[in-house]
């Protein structure tokens, strides 16, 4: 009788171990298929904001075309309006921006020249007090500073002798 006991005990134990593994594979199984409801519905979603995009790129690149001035043959007065409006405000935003960039740049311009003017009044500074004034020079009379001032030339003046040669003296 024992051994019929434990033999029992045996069978109850693998039953609810079955049982056990029963409910938890059930479990699994409700699992996936939640998760896969969730998994197709993000696919629906992310089809749906694909399609949006596709939309929205064309539209895009239609507004584009017209702004380049293409495909302007479908367009209303209206259309054409608010097309000119967009370029013209465009245009000034355009304008702004480089009347900025030109105002920095002249800004900086104006920052380099005083940066020179500062420096070159910095050099005529060193040059004057290197150069000695007039009153440190020495003046010495023109006689006097060259001593080679005989020159000898062939030049004749007056009348030429007649019958000589010039070219024998």
């Amino acid at each position: 009788m024992v051994r019929g006991k434990t033999q029992m005990k045996r069978i109850e134990n693998a039953t609810s171990s079955m049982q056990k593994i029963i409910d938890r594979y059930q479990r699994l199984a409700r699992d996936v298929q939640t998760n896969n409801k969730a998994m197709e519905q993000n696919i629906q979603l992310l089809k749906y904001e694909y399609a949006n995009m596709e939309k929205k790129i064309e539209i895009l690149e239609v507004s584009k075309r017209r702004l380049m001035g293409e495909d302007l043959g479908a367009c209303s007065i209206d259309e054409l309006q608010q097309i000119e409006r967009q370029l013209e405000q465009s245009l000034s935003n355009i304008r702004a921006k480089k009347t900025q960039l030109f105002k920095e740049h002249i800004e900086k311009l104006k920052e380099k020249e005083r940066i020179l003017k500062a420096e070159n009044e910095i050099l005529c500074e060193k040059v004057q007090a290197q150069q000695p004034t007039i009153q440190d020079r020495e003046i010495v009379p023109y006689s006097q500073s060259n001593p080679h001032t005989d020159v000898e030339t062939e030049l004749f003046i007056g009348r030429p002798e007649r019958g000589t040669d010039r070219s024998e003296n």
